[in-house]
């Protein structure tokens, strides 16, 4: 006789997302796993007395998203410290930042997150001008959403400009601006790194808003941090509702070498994965890596001179040979690499990197952002099995009058390519690095891109948000798809993204289930 199921989720629109896109009207769950997928009549003989039954009245369901490119405890100071997301101009980001000076004690820092200066009217940085505004006596710090870029008062700027490298500190007539980048930003962070308790409130808050957005996974970008062991202690508290996949910076390598740790080591619920580092720099900061300058550099121009500490083409955050002793060491020891690559010719030193390796495609070797990519570049992903890693909701900048074309003019078309990915045979896993944490916003910006190379159809945004970011976590057989003798990672979603294309980012998430049971219940 078969034992009842524990959940059964019926009268619903179940997509597998598999090869093909399978639907039923039900699914049972037992013990944590799927156990069948059929119409909701015939589902019937495994609801038992102690059987959930939940009604999901047409809403559509879905294996739950991954994030493959998050940073879990930058997203938790958002939502702690100032949200600078929401504000349209310098004036509302030195106001956001004078309501969270009003909230902490006085020898604190004043933080504040995510701001995106090529959406305002007035594109520009924050200067140290605007944050002595905020307070003179506090040490006050605004960090750019790509996290590349970060700006500071007086007080921040002399507590650390010393442990600066002079050429990311941007300068005009009077000194430093205030506005620091690359390696400038690391002395910034070191000194406002939460301890072992503020972190896990950081971790819980962003867990909570994973959750509500439909996220059941997430591989997470951390270095010199408490993560990693906040996350298992969450686990084994029973309190982490997010499968993790720790991407190690590598700094971190000697000691997961010492460790003997390797790709995949750990737990159903916090594993090893990848060794992270950077090439280049970012398209917001004018450091991503270019073949050619960028269309707004300032006429005569040599890369290397300009005064702000920006050049023609961009700079190496880690240069190429360097890299490639990364690369080098890490595949020998069996762990998964990935690599910060935004401009051309840093998506290039990646895969030049990854060519020496025996075999880059078992190893799951992984470039991030691959934002800007050639025709060539795109060919040899697809020939040596390297993943692209890659974050849809960038395409807010790929629009007339946006940041890439600023950055790039008439090469703005020719970033996040992720059909021409797709139709090289590309495996294409989607995330979000914070900016913001949102797979169907994603998902509605790679539907509904302004250029044929860029654009997707909604189930293949969605397998990028599901199944391809599982694949790039090797998660494949128990994530990604919704198939019996998977996990019940699920979300459930009030309205069809097929039915409404064109508003994607307006659908809500009705229901999320980890291991079958409800974490995030929005009905």
């Amino acid at each position: 006789m078969t034992a009842p199921a524990d959940l059964v989720l019926t009268n619903g629109e179940v997509h597998t997302l598999g090869d093909p896109d399978e639907t039923y009207e039900a699914v049972a769950v037992r013990d944590g796993r799927i156990v069948r997928l059929a119409d909701s009549d015939e589902i019937d003989f495994l609801v038992g007395v102690e059987t959930e039954v939940v009604d999901l009245a047409g809403r559509v369901c879905l294996p739950g998203f991954t994030d493959a490119h998050t940073h879990m405890t930058t997203l938790g100071r958002s939502l702690v410290h100032a949200d600078l997301s929401t504000a349209d101009s310098p004036g509302d980001a030195i106001e956001l930042l004078r309501d969270r000076a009003a909230e902490v004690a006085e020898d604190e820092w004043v933080l504040g997150f995510g701001y995106d200066e090529s959406t305002w009217d007035e594109s520009r940085y924050l200067t140290r001008n605007d944050l002595d505004a905020v307070t003179g006596a506090q040490p006050v710090a605004a960090v750019r959403e790509d996290m590349h870029v970060a700006s500071l008062n007086s007080v921040a700027l002399d507590r650390l400009l010393d442990e600066m490298p002079d050429d990311d500190v941007h300068r005009d007539a009077e000194g430093p601006t205030g506005v620091v980048v690359e390696e400038a930003v690391d002395p910034l962070y070191a000194a406002i790194e939460p301890g072992p308790t503020e972190t896990r409130d950081l971790l819980e808050s962003a867990q909570a808003y994973a959750n509500e957005r439909g996220v059941v996974g997430v591989h997470d970008m951390v270095r010199q941090s408490h993560a990693p062991g906040v996350y298992r202690d969450l686990a084994a508290d029973g309190d982490l509702s997010l499968r993790v996949r720790l991407n190690y910076w590598s700094d971190h390598l000697d000691a997961l070498l010492d460790l003997r740790e390797r790709t995949n080591h750990g737990s159903e619920f916090v594993r090893v994965g990848a060794v992270k580092s950077y090439t280049d720099g970012s398209f917001g900061g004018r450091t991503a890596k270019l073949s050619e300058p960028y269309a707004d550099a300032e006429e005569g121009e040599e890369d290397g001179d300009a005064e702000d500490g920006g050049t023609a083409t961009g700079s190496w955050v880690v240069a190429p040979d360097e890299l490639q002793a990364l690369v080098t060491r890490a595949d020998d020891a069996g762990l998964q690499f990935t690599a910060h690559a935004i401009g051309d010719e840093a998506v290039d030193a990646v895969l030049d990197a990854y060519e020496t390796c025996d075999d880059p495609g078992a190893a799951r070797h992984r470039v991030e952002h691959a934002e800007l990519t050639s025709d060539e570049a795109i060919e040899r992903f697809a020939d040596s099995g390297v993943i692209a890693s890659v974050q849809p909701n960038f395409l807010k900048w790929a629009g007339e009058g946006g940041l890439y074309e600023s950055r790039l003019g008439d090469r703005r078309t020719e970033t996040n390519r992720y059909a021409d990915l797709l139709a090289a045979g590309v495996h294409l896993a989607f995330g979000s690095d914070c900016m913001p944490l949102d797979p169907l916003l994603g998902v509605h910006h790679a539907v509904n891109a302004p250029a044929a190379a860029q654009r997707l159809g909604v189930t293949e945004a969605l397998r990028a948000y599901t199944r391809g970011a599982a694949y790039a976590g090797f998660d494949e057989d128990r994530l990604g798809t919704v198939e019996v003798g998977k996990l019940a990672d699920l979300v459930v979603l009030d309205d069809s993204p097929w039915e409404q294309s064109d508003a994607i980012r307006d659908i809500d998430v009705a229901l999320t289930l980890v291991d079958g049971d409800v974490v995030y219940d929005g009905r």
